[in-house]
C-alpha cells in the first residue's frame, strides 16, 4: 500500500473521511459505493466497488462470443476502466482507464454511434486517439442505474456500422442490466 501521509480521526457514528486530493486521483464521487475488507495484519481496505466485477467469467466469455460473432473488439465498461475486452484488440482496451468523454456518455445514458468522420467520435480510453473504424456505446442500466457500458469497435478504415450491429449492442446491455438485477 502506498503511504499518503495523510491521517484522520474517526467520529463518534464511526465515520472517516477520505481526503479530496485522494478521492480526485481514484475519481470517487459522493455516494458512490464503496466495499470494506480486512487484511491480515489488522488493516481496513476500501476498494471502489464494480457491479460489472461481480460478473466475472459471466461477462468475459460474453465478450468473447460477441466478439466472434460480430468480428470486431467488444468491451464491457464500468464508470471507471474496461472490465472485459473481446476480440483482435483487446490487449488495447483490457484493464484500462475509461476516458472522460466515455464517462460522460454514460453518466448522460446516451447512444454513440458514429463513424470515424463523425462529430460523436469519442475516445474509449484516455489514450486512443486512432480515430479510424466506427464505434458504438450504450449504456448498461441495471435498476434505473447506468453502471456500465457495451462498446462495440471496429477499426478497419472506411467501415460502416450495420443496423444489426447496432441493435446486437443494444440487446447486449439490455441483458447485462437485467443479469444485474437478478
Amino acid at each position: 500500500m502506498k503511504a499518503t501521509g495523510i491521517v484522520r480521526r474517526i467520529d463518534d457514528l464511526g465515520r472517516v473521511v477520505i481526503p479530496k486530493e485522494i478521492r480526485r486521483t481514484l475519481h470517487i464521487r459522493e455516494g458512490e459505493p464503496m466495499e470494506i475488507f480486512t487484511g491480515r495484519e489488522g488493516e481496513i481496505v476500501l476498494k471502489k466497488y464494480s457491479p460489472m466485477e461481480d460478473l466475472g467469467n459471466t461477462v468475459r466469455g460474453f465478450v468473447q462470443a460477441m466478439s466472434q460473432a460480430m468480428g470486431g473488439t467488444v468491451c464491457i465498461s464500468d464508470y471507471d476502466q474496461i472490465v472485459a475486452a473481446g476480440g483482435s484488440r483487446q490487449q488495447e482496451y483490457q484493464g484500462k482507464a475509461i476516458s472522460r468523454e466515455l464517462e460522460e456518455v454514460l453518466k448522460n445514458r446516451e447512444v454513440v454511434c458514429a463513424g470515424e468522420k463523425e462529430k460523436q467520435w469519442i475516445p474509449i480510453t484516455e489514450d486512443e486517439r486512432d480515430k479510424t473504424g466506427f464505434r458504438i456505446i450504450y449504456p448498461i442500466i441495471a435498476a434505473g442505474d447506468v453502471i456500465g457500458g457495451v462498446i462495440v469497435l471496429n477499426k478497419k478504415e472506411g467501415s460502416v456500422m450495420t443496423e444489426t450491429e447496432r441493435k446486437v449492442t443494444q440487446i447486449a446491455a439490455g441483458f447485462l442490466g437485467r443479469q444485474m438485477e437478478d
